[in-house]
């Protein structure tokens, strides 16, 4: 029983001891996991091949702020952050085969693959969520100040808040990890645990950084766009007489459509974030001893494989773009001028 139970059973001494799980519950997680994990992937990976291969500009009139967004060309600034989000999100897929090592509360691969995966780890994470940030000013200028939009917004601008967001992620991941990466296993109790340890102030630092501060930036923008939104739905009524029916009805429903987005994009945000912050900021996050844990855990990844649902998928042009990957026409010459607009 002894030998069972614990991790290293030639290390009686010093090894850790396996969670008890029945088989059952460990089985369904695992399974779980390694399906969010290759659905994300695959998914972002889509997103990524869309907008880095397909370079067609649209030929389409441009009537109004919302088509422009959905219509315009697949490099534009709009879907530079999307395929940094689709890149982060990419490799929090591919992460999640390190978490499923970790169910049954024992680590194989040592104490430097440990850091450098919990390294990793904070690293994309911290930077999908800076892109989420990147995204909601991106809307927020494009809904709210269209008419300044291609002035304010462009591609150098947007390469700079790209490289600063992942520079940033790096550099305050270095900074808090910083004891762990000197000396990795420095507060491992036994052989077979994989944990970091941060000072107090630290902590609170990376809860503003990375839950306090992009929550409240998101709301609160997002809860101008709705207050745009819908005064344009209302002006875009009362005007109805004055302008060509047929133009009116299609701007009102590009906003309506707009704000159910926008609200699913919030919702969805808050509902993945919040509950693996509290358990960070309790210090549970390390510990994955009950199955409430690991599902708050899974829900945290299972945002990034949300995130491509809510911000591609909703594009015509990425559907298109799907159907030319899957049948293997992006391997034909000059496929990448496809009509995909």
């Amino acid at each position: 029983m002894e030998e069972v139970e614990l991790c290293f059973p030639q290390l009686l001494n010093t090894s850790c001891r396996r969670l008890e799980r029945p088989q059952s519950e460990a089985l369904l997680i695992n399974i779980l996991l390694f399906f969010i994990s290759v659905l994300t992937a695959a998914l972002n990976l889509l997103v990524i091949i869309s907008i880095s291969h397909f370079r067609q500009r649209s030929t389409s009139q441009l009537h109004h702020v919302y088509c422009y967004i959905i219509n315009q060309k697949l490099h534009s600034p709009t879907n530079l952050l999307l395929l940094s989000l689709a890149v982060s999100d990419f490799f929090v897929g591919l992460l999640m085969f390190f978490q499923i090592l970790l169910i049954d509360g024992c680590w194989p691969l040592g104490d430097v693959v440990c850091i450098l995966y919990q390294y990793v780890a904070y690293i994309i994470t911290s930077a999908s969520v800076g892109n989420m940030v990147l995204i909601s000013v991106d809307r927020y200028v494009a809904i709210c100040t269209p008419l300044h939009y291609s002035l304010r917004v462009t591609k150098s601008r947007v390469k700079a808040c790209v490289f600063l967001c992942w520079s940033c992620s790096v550099l305050c991941q270095t900074a808090m990890l910083k004891d762990n990466l000197v000396q990795p296993g420095r507060y491992h109790s036994c052989s077979g645990q994989c944990v970091t340890i941060i000072n107090y102030i630290a902590g609170i630092a990376d809860v503003i950084l990375t839950f306090i501060g992009p929550v409240t930036v998101i709301v609160v923008l997002y809860m101008r766009v709705f207050v745009v939104a819908a005064s344009q739905a209302h002006a875009t009524r009362s005007r109805i007489a004055a302008v060509r029916c047929s133009v009116t009805v299609t701007a009102k429903k590009s906003e309506m459509k707009a704000a159910r987005n926008l609200g699913v994009v919030v919702v969805a945000f808050l509902v993945c974030l919040c509950p693996f912050c509290f358990i960070t900021i309790t210090g549970q996050d390390t510990v994955l001893d009950t199955s409430s844990v690991v599902f708050v855990i899974s829900l945290f990844y299972f945002n990034s494989c949300l995130n491509p649902l809510i911000y591609a998928f909703l594009y015509p042009w990425f559907r298109k773009a799907i159907r030319l990957i899957v049948t293997l026409q992006i391997l034909q010459p000059d496929s990448c001028k496809a009509n995909v607009l």
